[in-house]
């Protein structure tokens, strides 16, 4: 019996026929069915298709309605679809629809469908759409952000995607690492190369907390992508370099400023999150007290005079301002700001950036503003003479207006603009309050446990407690609390921040001691027999009643030095 080999290539060639056969009968099915319904006709096997037309719809709805976006240019897209009658189908398209797009339906074969679905794994969660703006969906992302709870959830999933072949892993890593750092209420993003490997670090809470080391070669991809998106020059490696672009959830868009630093290993990197969910944060929630509250309440209601905020970079002293122009904010008024960045974007208000460059600094945005008949102004910050004159002539001639001065306290602010040259007989008529603040770390609600002061800092803390003439000031009985560390609040014992404040009110007193030119400590002494807080006096009552720790009062604040201490 003669034995007969079969010949796997021309069973091959067969198999190819038969569904070559097949795939025309279904496209020339589809075609019919075109003519049938009305319907142009698309053979996406012989079509580009367009993943930003493709990821409007998410997969699972994709595939149960039967249909797959293509094509799109400006808001008309152009859907493939199975079916028009098919329940699922309608319902895609209304919603298409209500969110602004203009559907234009192509009837296709079930193969070209697969053929499109297929395509799903290879999108990444973010898309350069235009320069300076990463679009995500909004999808994908908060299924991101849902997962990532804390900065080891953050580590794993970027490590994950470290394995990917060199197209995904730089597609996505730049919107990874940037979503985790949203997940995680980062306020900043750091990329660091050193002598072997580059290190991430997010700023959490004011803390740098290391996330993960990677290699070389995605440490270049990513620089390259972020200064494509940001604006940045690519051939330029020896120089500092600024830009932005923005991160668009849905409807949220996240604006990020970027800086590229030369340095011995390469170009660092360092991104601020600026996100405008920041900007509803109420004056409630940034640590004031209640009685203090009461007198933030009462000034910023006034229809004109000056409020100073002091205190160093990333003090807090814009969210504060922003929390105040957000309580004053009304139709019937019209509030006008000059900074330097813009940092968010307020509605309702008018905001212009300086433009040194231009000769459009401080001075010359306040002078043009009050040409534009505003009742609030937000000056971004008080640098020099005009600038400080300006703002308080406008204050003295019925505008309410804001600004910032860099001194380290209160008291200081007076000796401070003396210094830039102001009259002193005009400060106190015009400054109705200044504030000083710092941020601290609060205590994790889920892990704190009480623990009992001792020894000096128990000393420290009893010294200050006494000194404050508050006679509603809560009991301290010696205890306080500390942070032991959990997966809410990645390990650190503290979960979000608060502000620790003082203030100087105008008053009689102040308006006699300021025409003779008085010291720091003079005035800080006039606010103590007064019985307003310094920060020390603020911070101890928050450890008091368990907001916040020692270490962390100590951190922004010298309470040892006002003690008299050398050592804690």
């Amino acid at each position: 019996m003669a034995l007969q080999f079969t010949d796997p290539l021309k069973n091959a060639k067969v198999d190819d026929k038969i569904e070559l056969l097949k795939r025309q009968e279904e496209e020339e099915l589809a075609q019919m069915l075109s003519s049938r319904y009305g319907i142009k006709y698309a053979d996406l096997y012989n079509t580009s298709i367009n993943t930003n037309a493709l990821r409007l719809i998410p997969e699972e709805n994709a595939r149960k309605a039967k249909i797959a976006g293509f094509d799109i240019l400006n808001k008309k897209i152009n859907l493939a679809i199975q079916s028009p009658n098919r329940e699922e189908t309608q319902n895609e398209i209304k919603d298409l629809e209500n969110r602004g797009y203009l559907v234009e339906p192509f009837l296709v074969s079930t193969k070209s469908l697969e053929k499109a679905w297929m395509l799903y794994k290879d999108i990444s969660f973010a898309v350069e759409s235009k320069a300076g703006t990463l679009e995500v969906s909004s999808e994908e992302i908060e299924k991101f952000i849902s997962n990532v709870q804390s900065v080891v959830d953050a580590k794993k999933l970027i490590t994950d995607i470290m394995k990917m072949n060199r197209g995904f892993r730089i597609s996505r890593i730049v919107e990874i690492v940037v979503a985790a750092a949203i997940a995680t209420g980062s306020s900043d993003i750091h990329v660091e190369p050193e002598d072997n490997d580059v290190r991430l670090r997010f700023r959490i809470d004011g803390i740098l907390v290391e996330v993960t080391l990677f290699d070389d070669e995605t440490y270049r991809l990513l620089l390259s992508r972020i200064k494509l998106l940001s604006g940045l020059k690519l051939n330029i490696k020896n120089m500092a370099q600024d830009g932005r672009f923005s991160v668009r959830i849905g409807t949220r868009e996240i604006e990020i400023r970027s800086s590229v630093l030369p340095g011995n290993n390469g170009e660092s990197i360092v991104m601020r999150l600026l996100d405008p969910n920041s900007l509803t944060t109420p004056i409630q929630e940034l640590g004031v007290s209640d009685k203090l509250l009461k007198i933030f309440l009462r000034e910023i209601d006034k229809p004109n005079g000056m409020i100073l905020n002091t205190g160093p970079t990333g003090s807090g002293k814009t969210t504060t301002l922003y929390s105040f122009l957000n309580k004053v904010k009304n139709p019937g008024l019209k509030i006008i700001t000059i900074e330097d960045p813009i940092e968010y974007h307020l509605a309702g208000v008018v905001q212009t950036q300086v433009d040194a460059k231009k000769g459009y600094d401080f001075a010359a945005g306040l002078r043009a503003s009050l040409r534009q008949d505003p009742d609030v102004l937000m000056v971004g910050e008080i640098r020099d003479l005009e600038t400080a004159e300006t703002a308080i002539h406008a204050s003295l001639t019925g505008h309410l207006v804001f600004s910032t001065l860099h001194t380290n306290t209160a008291a200081g602010a007076y000796p401070r603009l003396i210094d830039l040259g102001v009259n002193p007989k005009i400060l106190t008529s015009a400054i109705t309050m200044v504030i000083a603040q710092r941020l601290v770390r609060k205590l994790c609600p889920f892990c704190h446990q009480e623990i009992n002061l001792e020894g000096e800092n128990l000393e420290i803390v009893k010294n200050i407690y006494d000194s404050i003439k508050d006679p509603d000031k809560p009991p301290f009985t010696g205890k306080s609390f500390k942070g032991v560390g959990c997966d809410k609040c990645n390990g650190t014992g503290y979960k979000g921040r608060i502000g620790i404040f003082e203030i100087v009110l105008n008053s009689s007193k102040l308006e006699d001691i300021v025409q003779d030119n008085p010291s720091e400590r003079e005035i800080k002494k006039l606010m103590q027999e007064e019985g307003q807080l310094d920060m020390a006096q603020d911070g101890v009552l928050k450890i008091v009643i368990g907001m916040t720790t020692f270490e962390e009062v100590v951190r922004v604040v010298d309470l040892v030095r006002r003690e008299g201490k050398d050592v804690v």
